[in-house]
């Protein structure tokens, strides 16, 4: 008998299309469309430390290539955050994880980004 899915496992696919999305945008030199697909990407995977980690440093990379200073040191302080808080469950649920929001700010959630996070969640022990 195979062990059940976690919630990570359940939501991995789902932040790695967002992720991959973003990435695709960039290289078409569309930055703002690619920030809003790490932001959903944010979104689905800020309850998993790995993922929420690993959205803020895709996050600052774009900082990077968009010369943008200041979202650049807002996800220094979010990948801190990310890495320390939120095996804790302490994240702003629906934060779309920018540095043009506060990181403490609760934020509603897309209706097609709720359906993911049921289903994500449906499925763990």
């Amino acid at each position: 008998m195979s062990k059940p899915k976690g919630f990570t496992q359940n939501v991995r696919p789902h932040v790695e299309a967002e992720l991959a999305l973003a990435r695709k945008e960039q290289n078409q030199n569309n930055q703002q469309s690619a920030f809003t697909h790490l932001e959903n990407a944010h979104v689905l995977g800020q309850a998993s430390t790995r993922l929420h980690v690993k959205v803020h440093v895709q996050m600052l990379l774009w900082a990077v290539k968009t010369g943008s200073l200041r979202e650049f040191l807002g996800q220094l302080f979010r990948i801190a955050g990310a890495a320390t808080k939120t095996i804790f469950g302490l994240v702003p649920h629906g934060n779309t994880g920018g540095a043009n929001v506060s990181p403490f700010k609760v934020m509603p959630i897309k209706p097609n980004l709720a359906r993911i996070l049921k289903k994500a969640r449906s499925y763990e022990n």
